[in-house]
């Protein structure tokens, strides 16, 4: 097996992936968390780079790592949290959870094992980001709209909850 740079660099990234997740699972206080899912999201840019879709990793990078992390911040901030450790969980429930994890893996194994692209390969390194536009702006106009006010009706919302009255306590 000829072993390239590329290579190394997906094996690289998708351990980040993967560790970013499992750290994120086994974190106990919120912070540690958000900061493994800036692991995650960072590293999902850089197989995207690796995939020749230069915007998508821009966007991932723009978006998830830096407006969700700190929405996700803001969100800590503006709850209560408990600082106490969680009680363990019992034992039923880790089997439980690994159950599902390994039928969920074997349904996407499953899914893409036989899975055929067709003979025919796409363009690429050929403008993606016009590309992207032109079918965004050209076709799917109305989602694209919707979105747009679905994202200033959260704004809104989370101005006015975060906004309180002077004698209004958080619960």
């Amino acid at each position: 097996m000829n072993v390239s740079g590329e290579y190394v660099a997906f094996i690289a990234l998708a351990a980040v992936v993967v560790g970013g997740g499992l750290m994120m699972l086994a974190m106990k206080k919120v912070v540690h968390m958000v900061l493994a899912a800036v692991f995650t999201f960072i590293s999902i840019a850089g197989l995207y780079i690796l995939l020749s879709a230069e915007f998508l990793a821009a966007v991932q990078i723009l978006i998830y790592s830096g407006a969700i992390t700190i929405m996700m911040l803001f969100g800590i901030m503006l709850t209560k949290q408990n600082d106490e450790e969680e009680k363990r969980r019992k034992k039923q429930g880790k089997w439980f959870a690994l159950a599902g994890i390994a039928i969920f893996a074997a349904v996407v194994y499953m899914g893409i094992y036989d899975l055929d692209f067709g003979s025919e390969g796409a363009a690429l390194h050929e403008d993606n980001t016009k590309q992207i536009g032109m079918e965004l702006y050209s076709k799917y106009p109305i989602p694209f709209e919707l979105a747009s006010v679905l994202l200033l009706a959260a704004l809104v919302g989370a101005v006015i909850l975060a906004k309180r009255e002077e004698g209004e306590e958080a619960e």
